[in-house]
């Protein structure tokens, strides 16, 4: 008997749901103690790695095959069919047919995307939506207050996140964590047939319209942008040349700043609320995702500095350029290792443990705004620690 069908009898045994099982694989590494008790596995499915986790009422592959490989998913996802490495879906996350979910990719509780979308290194917090035929690598996006108020990506969009420079210092920040985790902001919505040329930054009420590439941070509330083509032109262009190299590197240190607050909300509030639904397993693949996003960035903000510095003639250069030079690798060293404290803290948790409730999404919804508005300011005051030890190694740069 091979591993894959002694796995498969054990499963079956205990309650897991697979109704054709000669059409499913479960590689030798997986623990299957990890699926639990009332998954569903259609035809089609494979599993690979020791670390997968897949919670009770979640359906894999009910339109297609699909591949799960070292993924944490949690209670009633809904994975059509597709390939899913090294991410997180939280409870009722559906996933529509021929997914392609890379590394780093995080789904909060009831984040969906239609068919045929692909994901790497992204994150969406509850309820944000993506249509059809769409690529959305590296981006972070919040926004909306429930499923019939939610952030949202029209058809067939694309995030730029790659340069002619060939970097990927190009991660987009659409809404934040410090609002965002509060569920109590207006939605975004990106219009179909359009696209974000990273790295950019959008807040809350944002709207593109349909064919529309945006290529400026907005971050003004509530502003309608739109566009058609850029006027025609062929004009000489050599790769090696790097222009607004401030705005990059800003907008590049307050995605890590974000990312870096989302991981104390994770280790502060996130785990209070760990049960039978949501057990430790889940809670330790969310954070094990986030620091992978992490480190990701920081890894392409480096990559970044040494291709700039290579370009700009660094010797010569004064200013910014200069001092990534010279202190862009501890920088980078220092993001990596940053532990912040915030006086805020204790506040914050003091007054949200008094409003919690047993359920993660009820109990933030419930909150009263001055609980919400001092949650926010504890995990802004960490976003802006982290601002202000880039701009000690970097004194030119003035991040907005």
């Amino acid at each position: 008997m091979t591993d894959s069908v002694s796995k498969i009898k054990e499963l079956i045994k205990k309650g897991v749901s697979i109704p054709v099982p000669e059409s499913v694989y479960i590689s030798s590494e997986v623990n299957t103690d990890r699926i639990i008790k009332g998954v569903t596995l259609f035809p089609g499915t494979r599993i690979y790695g020791d670390t997968t986790l897949i919670l009770k009422d979640t359906k894999i592959g009910s339109e297609g095959p699909a591949t799960i490989k070292n993924s944490f998913i949690g209670e009633k996802v809904d994975i059509k069919s597709g390939y899913i490495e090294g991410s997180t879906l939280l409870e009722k996350v559906v996933i529509g047919a021929n997914a392609h979910i890379r590394k780093g990719s995080i789904l909060e509780e009831e984040a969906n995307i239609a068919h045929t979308v692909g994901l790497k290194q992204t994150i969406l917090f509850p309820f944000v939506t993506l249509g059809s035929l769409i690529n959305f690598c590296d981006c972070f996006m919040s926004g909306g207050t429930s499923r019939k108020n939610h952030s949202e990506v029209g058809s067939s969009y694309i995030h730029f996140n790659y340069t002619p420079n060939q970097d990927k210092a190009t991660a987009s920040l659409i809404g934040d964590v410090a609002k965002g985790v509060m569920l109590n902001n207006a939605p975004v919505f990106l219009g179909g047939q359009g696209g974000l040329v990273g790295p950019c930054r959008l807040s809350y009420g944002s709207i593109t319209a349909a064919g529309t590439i945006q290529r400026k941070d907005e971050l003004r509330k509530g502003r309608l942008m739109f566009g058609g083509m850029q006027k025609a032109g062929n004009i000489p262009f050599a790769t090696g040349t790097f222009t607004a190299i401030p705005r990059i590197v800003g907008n590049n240190i307050m995605y890590i700043a974000n990312l870096i607050s989302l991981r104390e909300w994770y280790s502060k509030v996130r785990i209070l609320f760990v049960s039978t639904s949501f057990p430790d397993e889940l809670l330790d693949g969310l954070k094990l995702t986030l620091n992978i996003a992490i480190d990701e960035r920081i890894k392409r903000l480096k990559d970044f500095f040494g291709k700039a510095c290579d370009a700009m003639h660094t010797n010569e250069s004064e200013g910014l350029i200069s001092e990534i030079y010279k202190n862009g690798d501890k920088l980078c060293d220092s993001l990596k290792e940053t532990q912040i404290k915030s006086e805020f803290y204790e506040d914050f948790i003091r007054s949200f443990q008094k409003n919690m409730d047993s359920n993660y999404i009820d109990s933030i919804k419930s909150l009263p705004d001055g609980c919400s508005e001092k949650g926010t300011i504890w995990l802004n005051d960490i976003i802006q620690k982290v601002v202000k030890n880039t701009e000690s190694h970097l004194p030119s740069l003035k991040i907005k």
